[in-house]
């Protein structure tokens, strides 16, 4: 069961910094929903622990994610792939892409496409549609909290 999720963050901070950020393991670990662990093993592959819970299914995902087509400090893919056990597998992708707007100001657009298998699957597409925008959009709203400035 595919969907696609798009949404657009204008951050209060140099682009430079933004892309930085985008990154940095630590601050994604921070502003992903459920993050338990989230650690690098090379420069574009980070292993993630995630616990998440859609409807009445709680689930642990243990995951590759990894960072794809980088254009510092514009754009890139950031891929991954979650295994939950007897719940099922989540796996998507996000396009993300940073444009300035004057000197202190970026505005991040991302287009997201999440699929989902296993028992997940079987909640109805409501609400894992709902679900996955609702952790898109905290997603990127902790990022432009942690990044911009104030």
């Amino acid at each position: 069961m595919a969907m696609i999720i798009e949404g657009e963050e204008r951050i209060e901070a140099p682009i430079g910094r933004v892309w930085e950020a985008l990154n940095d393991p630590e601050i994604l670990k921070q502003c992903i929903p459920g993050c338990e662990s989230l650690e690098k093993k090379s420069d574009t592959e980070l292993e993630a622990v995630v616990t998440l819970k859609i409807g009445p299914i709680k689930a642990k995902f243990n995951g590759q994610v990894e960072l794809k087509n980088l254009k510092p400090p514009h754009s890139y893919t950031i891929q991954g792939e979650g295994k939950g056990g007897i719940a099922g597998f989540a796996k998507g992708g996000a396009d993300v892409t940073l444009k300035e707007d004057g000197p202190n100001l970026t505005v991040l657009t991302y287009e997201a496409k999440a699929d989902v298998g296993g028992k997940i699957a079987q909640l109805g597409s409501r609400l894992i549609t709902s679900t996955s925008k609702k952790l898109a959009g905290q997603f990127f709203s902790s990022f432009n909290e942690k990044v911009s400035n104030g």
